[in-house]
């Protein structure tokens, strides 16, 4: 993974981060104090992309991503749309993430890495 220098960064909103892989998406939220407060990583892309999300005063989330794509139909894609899915399994998304954030920030891939690895 990269990070994409210059994320916009919404008003009122945490300041965030982004890093990118053609396999692997990582959004990294910040407090004020530079601590990390929030992380959504997106894998198994593009052909069947599932997101893990972590938020300080929430915990987990874990998603299937329905990319609006109507494949019988000549209808206009559609927004993507997280749908709750269950099973993570976290040593060989873990494994991946090892493999693709050897070029990030030290101390962001070590914290997603561990919350990755204490998914429960």
């Amino acid at each position: 993974m990269h990070e994409i220098k210059d994320v916009q960064q919404p008003e009122g909103e945490p300041r965030r981060r982004w890093f990118f892989d053609p396999a692997m998406e990582l959004v990294v939220w910040f407090s004020d104090s530079n601590d990390i407060i929030g992380f959504q990583l997106v894998y198994d892309r593009p052909m069947d992309p599932h997101a893990l999300t972590w938020y300080d005063e929430s915990g987990y989330y874990h998603h299937r991503i329905d990319d609006g794509e109507c494949p019988d139909t000549t209808a206009f894609k559609g927004i993507p749309v997280l749908m709750a899915d269950g099973h993570f399994d976290f040593r060989r998304v873990g494994s991946v993430f090892i493999t693709k954030s050897t070029e990030i920030d030290q101390q962001v891939a070590d914290f997603v890495y561990d919350k990755i690895m204490r998914f429960s």
